[in-house]
């Protein structure tokens, strides 16, 4: 079957791009091009463009430990298509937003090159939570880390924020003017965050290079926070196959998608910036409420869902919730662990929010796994439900609910072999379980991991009693015992 091309589309494709190819000129660069990013950020910029008629915003795409997603969009002239499933689904799209992917880690030079460019304006982010190399323990940059300490010395740099930095500082000593990075990914204050780490990264280089930076950095460079939403799953083979046979064309590139779709932004740019608006961004003065509340409710309960989901067999997050247990623990968690200890923004009605939240896990078409969910659990898990666990006990309340989901992913560490726990910290958990793993010893001996849990949470004998009781049921009763619990616990 022919590829996907600007050519193909055009001699026999049954779509065709939205933009108009020929005025489209590059003005964002993205770090972290994988799947999410092509069907949320994508998709807005390419609205927008459409919306306001300024075609000034081309992405420039760039992976990050992988190039796979520049070796299949490459020969599709970045073009790909969005696939969504679900109640409301729009028919097949073409984004054509995207006018070049390169690899970082082939070829980091140019990475900063564009950065660097005067016609970029904004860089955006989606790195993921390990992407940042954040130091858990100073919640700033991880300088001890190899690769940051590589990108220090004036390697190529490999890492985001050493990328990032050093395009920056090209862009100083070339005037090319001010520069905004947004953040995509879900972490609070991820725009603060991403400054620290930039500015960390600046301030550990030799003297004569970091006091210019710094101070070029204060005056020119902005960090929005933002808040972004979409469930976007792996693409398998048979997708690829089903685009493939309503197109006419072979999509190597494309992306599935729910229907819904959301972007809060702070209104806090260096320079100009897309029309994200006219695309149906909210441009919000009240960021980290809308942050907290999808951690807290949203992401808290897909994790949830899919610890308990993989210490029952389930699959996917769908089979998951449609286990009416598992779907009763996600309410009451959002109910009474985690509203109470919540600002909501002006405007969120949060027991639609917690019902939107379980109808969405519930779209059997998306086929979000729980094993891809349940990845990289000791970077999610402090945001996503250690904080609701603090402001529940703070307020002398029982975390009872955030406890099982805790220590349904205490479960799965244990209860995983090294090469198969998808965790970057998986030697350092794995070297703190004890021979004899029970709930009398696996939860204590996790809890010392100071990674994860701080003093405080450590030494909390009513927290660690919740993690035990919850983890002795699902050790020794499965499922069943779990249901029993939850439904008359």
């Amino acid at each position: 079957m022919t590829r996907l091309s600007s050519a193909s589309l055009a001699a026999g494709g049954s779509q065709q791009v939205l933009l108009q190819r020929d005025k489209l000129q590059p003005g964002i660069v993205h770090l972290g091009l994988g799947a999410f990013a092509r069907a949320h950020t994508a998709v807005f910029t390419e609205n927008a463009m459409l919306a306001s008629g300024d075609f000034g915003w081309g992405i420039t795409g760039v992976t990050q430990r992988s190039d796979t997603v520049a070796r299949q969009l490459t020969p599709q002239d970045g073009l790909f298509t969005v696939t969504e499933r679900g109640d409301g689904a729009a028919p097949l799209r073409v984004v054509s937003s995207i006018v070049e992917a390169i690899s970082g880690r082939d070829d980091p030079g140019t990475v900063v090159d564009r950065i660097a460019d005067p016609a970029t304006s904004v860089v955006t982010l989606t790195i993921t939570e390990k992407g940042y190399r954040i130091d858990p323990r100073t919640g700033t940059l991880n300088t001890g880390d190899d690769q940051v300490r590589a990108d220090l010395a004036g390697q190529p740099p490999q890492t985001a924020i050493g990328q990032i930095a050093r395009g920056l500082q090209q862009r100083a000593r070339t005037d090319a003017g001010p520069l905004t990075v947004v953040s995509c990914d879900n972490l609070p204050g991820n725009g603060e965050l991403t400054r620290t780490l930039v500015h960390a990264f600046a301030a550990a280089l030799p003297a004569e290079e970091a006091e210019p930076l710094l101070s070029w950095l204060e005056a020119n460079v902005t960090f929005p926070n933002t808040m972004v939403d979409r469930m976007v799953p792996a693409t398998t083979a048979a997708d690829l196959d089903a685009v493939e046979r309503e197109l006419g064309l072979r999509d190597e590139a494309a992306v599935v998608a729910e229907p819904f779709l959301q972007w809060v932004i702070e209104d806090n740019f260096a320079s100009r910036r897309p029309r994200w608006e006219d695309a149906g961004a909210l441009f919000s003065s009240d960021v980290a409420a809308w942050e907290d509340a999808k951690l807290r409710l949203l992401n808290a309960s897909h994790s949830m869902l899919a610890y308990l989901g993989l210490a029952t067999g389930k699959t996917t997050i769908s089979d998951a919730v449609g286990e009416q247990a598992f779907r009763t623990a996600c309410s009451r968690m959002m109910a009474e662990d985690a509203l109470p200890t919540i600002t909501l923004p002006a405007g969120l009605d949060g027991a639609a929010y917690c019902a939107q939240v379980l109808a969405r896990f519930a779209n059997p078409a998306l086929g979000h796994t729980t094993a891809k969910v349940g990845s990289d659990g000791s970077q999610k898990i402090g945001l996503r439900l250690l904080t609701t666990v603090r402001g529940s006990l703070n307020a002398g309340r029982e975390p009872r609910w955030a406890a099982l989901a805790v220590a349904a992913w205490m479960h799965h560490v244990a209860s995983a072999a090294t090469p198969d726990l998808n965790d970057p910290l998986a030697p350092e958990l794995h070297a703190l379980l004890p021979a004899n793993r029970t709930a009398a010893t696996v939860v204590p001996a996790l809890l010392g991991c100071r990674s994860i849990f701080d003093a405080g949470l450590a030494t909390h004998q009513g927290f660690a009693d919740l993690l035990i009781h919850w983890y002795r049921i699902i050790d020794t009763h499965g499922l069943d015992g779990l249901g029993n619990e939850i439904n008359h616990g």
